[in-house]
């Protein structure tokens, strides 16, 4: 059987299995659509956590940017992981021992305000809706693959899929959903790390074949990552492990990128909701535990797997002619994610400085591709035309797609056809437990905190239900708009909703748990500032041509600069402000006590408005 016949095969049981947990775990109240009736198992939420968190931005692209960036590439892996256990130590269990079920209820509950609240819902779905940006576009790339469907088609697909799910079972059926999604991404992740590391090494563990000998061919008895850095020097690029080589990610932008990467994580809406489905503050613990154990298997694989990904890449497509390029290449080009236009000597040469390059036409349909690929063609035959080299570059489609590496280095290592299906399985996984929290973020923020706590607090269950329902549909169709015409790669795009998360909710979480001081006025005025400075900050330079002009600072690392002006704004205002009632500054103080011995009990919350 081919790749295509597998694929069938292994998408078609995975969606049959997540369509079939949605319809056993389907919920008739709110509680069990937004919390999941408050009674997962820690390990089991650990791994519905950890499938939740490692989008198709940790699947599919982190490994792709780490392939094509070398050191720098690292920022992803040290702000996503940083992150978590930033999340899982300083706010999880507090948020948890509070009570509420989303993280605009907290913001409206500590700070007293149904004017918080609603800013608090505004960020929540908008940092929601750019994050889904990404994980829509994921599948769309895996669809257009391995299914060879049009681009657009995979991504209705996925939207159905999710409707389906998320619409059925809310929290309840997403959580067993995702511990199912978590088994099919971590196998598909791990097994084509361990044969290429086996094929390439001889040793069995990833992270330690990427620092061993290789064993066949011309450089048997090179180190893997000697092999790349003298690959990469006799190319004209910085070597593959030399740090700051890129002015775009100089010391300051790798540092405040990875800041922005960690507090985003510990603000993000969808990632927080999950330890509110567990039965108690112990188990919330526990499940931070599990989640970042999950979490660290493919994490601590992904940097094995850009290693042997761009060894692959180069020594696959070095000084080939167009007769001689691997099968990996043709079957990719159809994608439109990889493509080589010829400057006139028939040869493939991947250098820094020559002009024989490879593009990435995404971002164009397929008559503007044309229309630039005929004219090249004129161009090389001297009657006319324009080299097309340069319509791509202006374009900022110079390089193949970061988001095809971790997808295409089973073929390149021509591995069985099983292990290349497999691997589109595990991305779906991956982009599709993401997209379905996200999606009840948004359902919950509208439903729950808008509608019920601020518009119609007499709503009985089914209309709260029914609402939840209806705004997961819309959003479905939004979220797959985006998918269709995207903002960006996927790992950039997560990355500016890491960054409008950090700007936003960090400020107001760590301060609404922390502070007993600080009040509405303060908290409102430093959210709506840190969102819109960073927001506007991003879509200006990434859509707009606007110049970096704070310090050089790029836009994923500005969401860092939000977050401390979000911190400063409310800082200062808090003295010449009103304090938050009596009764939440001595629920501030019951969150952070200690747990007495024995079963944890559920304190009494501030009272709804």
């Amino acid at each position: 059987m081919g790749v295509q016949g597998w694929t069938y095969l292994f998408v078609g049981l995975s969606f049959g299995l997540y369509l079939a947990i949605a319809w056993f775990g389907r919920v008739r109240d709110t509680r069990g659509f937004y919390v999941a009736g408050q009674g997962v198992p820690a390990a089991a939420n650990g791994m519905a956590t950890a499938a939740d968190w490692m989008s198709a931005a940790s699947f599919i692209s982190m490994a792709g940017l780490i392939s094509m960036m070398g050191y720098s590439g690292g920022v992803y892996l040290m702000g996503w992981t940083g992150g978590y256990v930033l999340l899982a130590l300083l706010l999880a269990p507090y948020l948890r021992k509070f009570g509420k079920f989303t993280v605009p209820d907290f913001i409206g509950d500590r700070y007293v305000s149904d004017v918080a609240r609603i800013a608090a819902v505004v960020c929540a779905v908008f940092v929601s809706f750019v994050y889904v940006a990404g994980q829509m576009r994921g599948v769309g790339v895996v669809f257009s693959r391995f299914l060879e469907v049009d681009i657009n088609v995979g991504v209705m697909i996925g939207m159905a899929i999710v409707f389906v799910y998320a619409t059925l079972g809310g929290m309840k059926g997403i959580t067993w959903t995702q511990v199912a999604q978590y088994w099919v991404l971590i196998t598909a992740f791990l097994i084509p790390a361990i044969a290429i590391s086996i094929k390439l090494t001889g040793q069995p563990l990833p992270q330690i074949g990427m620092g061993s000998e290789l064993t066949t061919g011309a450089d048997a008895g090179t180190t893997l990552l000697d092999k790349l850095d003298q690959i990469h020097t006799d190319l004209g690029f910085a070597a593959y492990t030399a740090p700051f080589t890129s002015s775009s990610w100089s010391k300051l932008n790798v540092l405040l990128t990875t800041v922005a990467l960690m507090v985003g994580t510990a603000g993000l809406p969808h990632v927080i909701v999950r330890f509110y489905t567990v039965k108690n503050v112990r188990s919330a613990r526990h499940s931070a535990f599990w989640a970042l154990f999950f979490i660290a298997l493919l994490y601590l694989t992904a940097p094995a797997t850009a290693a042997f990904a761009r060894y692959y890449m180069i020594d696959s497509l070095q000084g080939k002619t167009e007769r001689d390029l691997p099968s990996w290449f043709h079957s990719w080009e159809q994608t439109g994610l990889i493509l080589w236009l010829d400057d006139g000597d028939g040869v493939l040469r991947y250098s820094a400085g020559d002009d024989n390059e490879l593009f990435r036409s995404r971002g164009l349909d397929r008559q503007e591709l044309t229309a630039i690929e005929a004219d090249h063609q004129r161009w090389l035959s001297g009657s006319g035309g324009s080299d097309g080299r340069t319509a791509l570059r202006q374009r900022g489609l110079a390089g193949p797609d970061r988001d095809i590496i971790v997808l295409a280095t089973p073929e390149m290592a021509e591995l069985s056809a099983w292990i290349i299906a497999l691997i589109a399985a595990g991305g779906l996984a991956a982009a599709l437990s993401t997209a379905s929290g996200l999606l009840l973020v948004v359902s919950s923020s509208v439903a729950h905190d808008l509608y019920y706590r601020v518009i119609n607090p007499a709503a009985t269950e089914s209309q709260r239900l029914l609402i939840g329902r209806s705004t997961i549909g819309l959003a479905v169709v939004i979220a797959g708009i985006f998918g269709i015409y995207p903002p960006g790669f996927v790992a950039e795009v997560v990355a500016f909703a890491f960054g409008l998360a950090a700007a936003s909710f960090f400020p107001a979480i760590v301060l609404g748990i922390f502070s007993r001081r600080v009040g509405t006025v303060p908290a409102v005025s430093g959210m709506i500032l840190g969102i819109l400075f960073t927001a506007t900050y991003i879509v200006g330079n990434r859509f707009f041509g606007m110049p970096a002009w704070c310090f050089g600072i790029s836009a994923q690392g500005i969401g860092t600069v939000g977050m401390l002006l979000n911190f400063a704004v409310t800082l200062a205002l808090t003295p010449f402000c009103a304090p938050p009632p009596p009764e939440v500054q001595r629920l501030i103080e019951r969150i952070r006590e200690p747990e007495p011995a024995g079963p944890a009990v559920m304190i009494e919350t501030a009272p709804e408005h």
